[in-house]
């Protein structure tokens, strides 16, 4: 319940509810009523004749006593006096009336009318004279109206000066007991077809006496009722609507249900339509609902049940105006400058099952865009999306921002649609004409096959995707579905190292090298690990990418230096000087704070920059290379040792060597691992520390795994060595432990 109040329909059900006892919603009853009313009518029933008295000549209580013997000698069934009473100037006629009056026994009943609409005090009420009345009866006519005083209902009875008396409505239709206090005029009836006689042709005999016989007769006078609104007609007198009631009064029910039924149907008719899936069945549910909203009222007034349209009718305008806006938004913000749909309009569709999404993203899209006149950049964007209409076989293309073009197709066998895709790449071989611009058009794809997920997270999956292979430089890549599993931890990796770093989850491990001409350790390389409590140990492979490109890698960095710094102040008190070496990110080289920061940290620990070897690794990601440069031959200046690490591989090449005044190169281990098998391999790794040593330079050689390979590489002249043979990395009691023993056993051996 508390999630239907909170969606659209439940908060439009609560604003059409309040909008019934405010009144805010009169005006569409209004409308509906009166042109209901139009179209809608039936004749008055002939039992009740209004005798109009001549008000031209004067009409005296002389001239009324004269209508009421000559009325009461045509034997009606009952009389109503609905006219003034003029006493006081014609003694003999007031007498003659109080005695024409008394002579109809209780036959004959005055009517006292409401002065002012929707006014009950006894003010509001004028009673004739005693004197002329004496014993007959006094019924009141009395209503209610609306906001332009159109009669919307009237009591059955009303008490004055602590007596009630009921309305003449009800004593019109004759019935004793009413149940209900209030009732609803029949506006259904014809007011022109009403039984009107002349008071004039009355007394000169013109009137037949079948006409008044066995009837009701109302006796009026022009400007004694006054005038009300009557739906679907101008202006009537109340006695229009006094009959009216008594038309009402006579149906099988005088009940008004108001307006909530009527309102409850119009919203659980919204829930069942929003629940059609298909739009083309939807918009029959809602006409069918409008229909019913406006016949019904209708049908049920016929019968004397009164159903406010006003909230239901309320409710569907407010919802069509929010289908209208929301479909009019949807328009805007789901259509891009070329016409063609966006990503958005993509993600609120419900894919059908058997789907695949597919997102290709043209390579230079903005800088081709920026070549070409505003006016083409449409057309651009329309000749690429028609291309791969022809080559997918997609009814529609659906464009994002910078180049991505997105569409679902049929899925196949992976085999299948990498073919398929790879073939849609071959379509874009052809260069695009635009205007007179010819542009050459690399299109990558990202493809999310993962059903039963949402759209728009296989949307945002297959871009993701999509990006990914343009920035590997592949054709195509498969989103799958374990990396959803993961977004989460990637997605949160910055407070998660921040964590990690307060609680002792990120700790350093030093790994020994080995000085080959001394057999003893020289130094170590300071790595970072991290040993998650639920995740168990991560590959630092895994996390330090992501702290890259989650912008932590400086803190991490600037931490993992003042721990190895820690640690080497701490082995060098033994006495022999000792070498740590940390690792410099590429993502930082480039940086003009670097140089400044390590600056500051060195100063502020006290140790001598020449104990710290700084490796600098892959570069293919530094973006101003002269910058990187220049803050490693700072570095250098400063008394830093550099070491080109994994040299032979990526951007660590010769040309790298040039570049960089480095101290020490580290041989990769895929050379390494293979120096005893491999005579290709041989040859590298010797023609390496001979270049190396040419140039001033020492050598270190990763991923020793076993004694033959480090005899090997002593035999080649290599300087120093790492590896799983010579030790693994370990936390620093455990190291500090093995450099005592390894003191010891080359003091040993110099004894």
């Amino acid at each position: 319940m508390r999630m239907f109040f909170r969606s659209t329909i439940g908060i439009l059900f609560l604003v059409a509810l309040a909008s019934w006892p405010t009144g805010f919603v009169e005006p569409i009853d209004h409308i509906y009523w009166n042109n209901l009313y139009k179209f809608v009518s039936h004749p008055a029933r002939q039992d009740i004749v209004i005798v109009s008295l001549d008000a031209e000549k004067g009409v005296g209580s002389a001239e009324e006593a004269k209508v009421i013997e000559h009325l009461r000698a045509m034997m009606p069934r009952e009389l109503f006096f609905d006219a003034k009473v003029q006493t006081g100037a014609d003694p003999l006629g007031d007498a003659a009336l109080a005695k024409a009056i008394a002579s109809f026994n209780h036959d004959l009943s005055f009517v006292v009318r409401q002065q002012n609409l929707d006014s009950f005090s006894e003010a509001a009420f004028l009673f004739p004279p005693h004197s002329i009345v004496g014993d007959a009866p006094i019924v009141v006519s009395a209503w209610n109206s609306n906001f332009i005083y159109n009669i919307v209902s009237g009591p059955v009875s009303v008490v004055l000066n602590g007596k009630t008396y009921p309305t003449l409505s009800v004593r019109l239709a004759h019935l004793q007991n009413v149940q209900a206090t209030t009732y609803y005029p029949d506006y259904a009836l014809e007011p022109a077809t009403i039984p009107k006689v002349s008071a004039q042709d009355l007394l000169e005999g013109k009137v037949a006496a079948a006409a008044i016989t066995g009837r009701t007769v109302i006796v009026t006078s022009p400007g004694q009722a006054p005038l009300a609104g009557y739906f679907g007609h101008e202006m009537v007198p109340t006695l229009v609507h006094d009959i009216a009631g008594a038309s009402a009064l006579r149906k099988p029910f005088s009940l008004d249900l108001t307006p909530l039924p009527l309102l409850a149907l119009t919203i659980l008719g919204l829930l069942m339509a929003n629940r059609i899936a298909r739009y083309r069945f939807r918009i029959p549910a809602y006409a069918i609902l409008v229909a019913a909203i406006i016949v019904l009222p209708a049908m049920a007034r016929t019968a004397g049940i009164v159903l406010g349209p006003a909230p239901a009718i309320f409710a569907l305008m407010c919802y069509g105006a929010l289908r209208i806006w929301q479909k009019r938004t949807r328009r805007i913000q789901q259509t891009n400058a070329s016409g063609l749909p966006n990503l958005l309009a993509l993600s609120n569709n419900e894919l059908e099952v058997g789907r695949d999404v597919v997102v290709a993203v043209i390579a230079r899209f903005e800088e081709i865009l920026a070549t070409l006149p505003a006016s083409l950049h449409g057309e651009y964007a329309r000749q690429i999306a028609r291309r791969i209409s022809i080559g997918a076989g997609a009814e529609t293309i659906y464009q994002g921002d910078g180049g991505h073009f997105a569409w679902t197709e049929e899925a196949r066998p992976l085999e299948m649609q990498i073919g398929h895709l790879e073939g849609l790449r071959a379509l874009f071989s052809a260069p695009l004409q635009i205007g007179h611009h010819t542009f050459d058009t690399t299109i990558h794809f990202g493809l999310d096959r993962n059903e039963g997920l949402d759209t728009l997270t296989r949307v945002n999956s297959a871009l993701a995707s999509a990006n990914e292979a343009l920035g590997n430089g592949r054709a195509i890549e498969l989103f799958e579905a374990n990396r959803l599993a993961e977004a989460p931890w990637e997605l949160s990796l910055h407070a998660r190292i921040d964590e990690g770093l307060r609680n002792g989850d990120i700790w350093l491990a030093f790994q020994p090298q080995w000085s080959l001409a001394d057999q003893r350790i020289y130094g170590a390389e300071a790595l970072i690990r991290w040993n998650h409590p639920t995740r168990g140990a991560i590959s630092p492979d895994a996390f330090i990418l992501q702290a890259e490109r989650a912008g932590r890698i400086d803190a991490l960095t600037y931490w993992v230096l003042e721990e190895a710094i820690t640690a080497a102040l701490k082995l060098n008190a033994y006495g022999h000087r000792f070498l740590m070496s940390i690792n410099l990110s590429a993502q930082m080289v480039d940086k003009p704070d670097l140089v400044p920061n390590i600056a500051e940290i060195v100063a502020r620990r006290g140790i001598d920059p020449s104990l710290l070897t700084v490796e600098i690794t892959e570069t293919s990601g530094v973006r101003n290379r002269p910058a990187a440069c220049h803050n490693l031959s700072q570095l250098r200046s400063m008394g830093f040792r550099l070491s080109i690490d994994d040299f032979g591989t990526g951007e660590a090449s010769l040309a790298y060597l040039a570049d960089l005044p480095s101290d020490e190169l580290k041989l990769d281990r895929r050379f390494v691992s293979r120096v005893t098998t491999s005579p290709r391999d041989h040859a590298i790794v010797s023609s390496t520390i001979a270049l190396a040593h040419a140039l001033n330079q020492q050598v270190v050689a990763e991923g020793v795994e076993d004694q033959a390979t480090l005899l090997a590489l002593r035999d080649l002249g290599c300087d120093f060595a790492q590896g799983f043979h010579l030790g693994r990395p370990q936390a620093f009691p455990a190291f500090c432990a093995m450099f005592e023993q390894s003191q010891k056993s080359n003091q040993t051996r110099s004894i």
